[in-house]
């Protein structure tokens, strides 16, 4: 635990702002969409894709400024977060064909899924993560 507590807290604050960056492009893209940054799918309802770039906008933001201003809520928020994005991974994979449909639309999904229930370990059982946030150890269970 200790490699990864050297860069994943950091690691994670970097993809959570790119994140966070991708859903306001796509929530503007959205909303305007003469701006045609692309990163519209088609296949997608509106109503999807409105709940896609909330979603990203919503982990983004909880990590990020969770990490900044030290909530303690964040590994929790950030782990529901992940269950949100893993529920509209499925209906865009299995309803809408994301990732090409069929068999290589699933397994991008399980890897998507097997990612989020790692880091989402990671943030509950991380000596680094209880410090930053300042969370009892035993308030886990540990």
């Amino acid at each position: 635990m200790d490699r990864l507590d050297r860069f994943l807290p950091r690691t994670l604050l970097a993809i959570s702002a790119a994140l966070l960056c991708w859903g306001i492009l796509g929530l503007l893209e959205y909303v305007f969409p003469a701006l045609g940054l692309g990163l519209q799918n088609e296949s997608f309802p509106a109503g999807l894709q409105f709940l896609h770039f909330l979603a990203l906008v919503l982990t983004g933001a909880i990590y990020v400024f969770g990490y900044l201003r030290r909530w303690p809520h964040t590994p929790h928020a950030t782990i529901t977060m992940y269950a949100v994005l893993a529920t509209l991974c499925f209906v865009e994979t299995i309803d809408f064909g994301a990732f090409g449909g069929g068999a290589t639309g699933v397994a991008i999904m399980l890897g998507e899924f097997v990612l989020y229930i790692v880091l989402s370990t990671y943030l509950i059982r991380s000596p680094a993560i209880r410090q930053r946030f300042g969370i009892n150890p035993r308030a886990n269970g540990s």
